[in-house]
């Protein structure tokens, strides 16, 4: 059965930091390019990175230069470093497999993070 399970959520102050981690089982998560995505309350879930079986890295413009993808193929599990971090944070963070039509159904339970004073 394939899944992923997302952890390291929690409550920061803003400018804190957080590592997010996601697990994936199942199936081989190398072969994978892999994205995190974020669902704030009454809010579509939004795509904000990826990373490619190679390494490669993109972001989109609200989280450019302050987070960081990144993938440990042995240890099957995707990372994402969160730093300077604001309240328009606060949502359930997720991962997510992007090039398989059938992976792509798959979606963990998230974890959340809250970014309050």
């Amino acid at each position: 059965q394939e899944q992923l399970v997302e952890s390291g959520g929690g409550l920061v102050q803003p400018g804190g930091s957080l590592t997010l981690s996601c697990a994936a089982s199942g199936f081989i998560l190398g072969f994978y390019t892999m994205g995190w995505y974020r669902q704030a309350p009454g809010m579509h879930r939004e795509l904000l990175a990826t990373i490619t079986v190679d390494g490669e890295a993109t972001y989109r413009d609200p989280v450019k230069g302050r987070f960081t993808i990144s993938r440990d193929n042995a240890k099957a599990t995707v990372y994402l470093q969160m730093s300077s971090l604001k309240p328009e944070d606060t949502a359930v963070y997720y991962c997510h497999v992007e090039n398989s039509s059938y992976l792509r159904a798959k979606w963990g339970l998230g974890t959340q993070v809250t970014v309050s004073s």
